[in-house]
């Protein structure tokens, strides 16, 4: 098992290489100078030349990525070319926002849709599982911004049970934030619902009709014990698998989300640091998001290896 982690640890540090010097190429191939954008079109040359210097935008590539990866290691991202803030600052104060929303919008996703899932395996056929799958299709095919609206037209403005828009610190009020935060996690978390409730549904049937079932079946044990204790625990590598793949749909998600709603997260500040050729928290923000990625997938490998041994094996014995 050891050797497993390992492995996998060391996979996960090249990604991270990897997507650092894409991450630092790709900024600097947008359009437009940020020392200009910071300057105001009317600058002077020298002026516009000072920030260069200022932001090391003046040095050549690979000094910068030097600078940019020594600067990364020690928790320094720069300043905000807009205000001049720390980075680090602007997204410890704008993460936690999409944390929560991700981890609500996660928690309906897995409630709703494993539990259609397990529902629609068990009922095969039947009106029940009809439903379920209605739900699943209609999750897939409504995009997030469509639905944000519809939300916000019916629980906001006809039936006015929930704030249209806004966020309110949970620290500062817990029940106005979740008041707002319901219909937002509603809306991401539809799609990932749905995702989770299909691939439910295909382990659950597959291990409905395995032999163990069966013989669990024929020894009395009761329908409830043989669905949640043989069925669907042996259909959870599945689900954990979906978890860690979806991730990256659950942020990109959040970003449309997030400006629907008006909520200062991590999605919003991505989209506002674009339009205005931020490089610092550009650079920090899509690392961040990335190694979110990267270690949540490094965490459904280990969970995955202890759910199925045999992976675990295969991965001790390759070594």
């Amino acid at each position: 098992m050891l050797w497993f982690i390992l492995r996998r640890c060391g996979s996960a540090v090249i990604v991270l290489f990897l997507a650092s010097v894409l991450i630092f190429l790709g900024i600097r191939a947008l359009p437009g100078d940020p020392a200009t954008v910071m300057a105001g079109e009317e600058a002077s040359p020298a002026v516009i030349e000072a920030i260069r210097h200022e932001f090391g935008l003046d040095k050549p590539l690979p000094a910068q990525y030097l600078d940019y990866v020594g600067q990364t290691l020690t928790g320094n991202f720069g300043r905000s070319t807009q205000d001049q803030l720390p980075v680090i600052d602007i997204i410890a104060e704008r993460l936690p926002v999409t944390l929560e929303l991700s981890a609500l919008a996660m928690l309906v996703a897995i409630v709703v849709g494993v539990g259609a899932g397990i529902v629609a395996a068990v009922r095969r056929g039947r009106l029940a599982d009809y439903l379920a799958t209605g739900f699943g299709l209609a999750g897939l095919s409504v995009p997030h911004f469509w639905l944000g609206l519809l939300g916000i037209l019916l629980f906001a403005v006809t039936w006015r049970v929930l704030p249209a828009s806004g966020y309110v610190p949970f620290t500062q009020d817990p029940g106005q934030n979740l008041q707002r935060m319901i219909l937002p996690a509603l809306v991401l978390g539809t799609g990932f619902a749905a995702i989770l409730m299909r691939q439910t549904r295909s382990a659950m049937l597959g291990a409905l009709s395995a032999d163990y079932v069966r013989t669990a079946r024929s020894k009395g044990l009761s329908e409830v014990k043989v669905v949640g204790a043989h069925a669907l625990r042996n259909s959870l590598t599945t689900v954990v698998t979906v978890l860690g793949l979806q991730l990256g749909a659950l942020i990109s998600g959040a970003v449309v989300t997030e400006q629907i709603f008006v909520i200062p997260g991590f999605g919003k500040l991505t989209v506002d640091a674009v339009l205005t050729r931020n490089y610092p928290v550009i650079q920090a923000v899509v690392l961040i998001t990335v190694i979110g990625y990267v270690l949540v997938n490094l965490l459904v490998d280990i969970v995955y290896a202890f759910l199925n041994p045999r992976i675990r094996l295969s991965g001790g014995a390759n070594d």
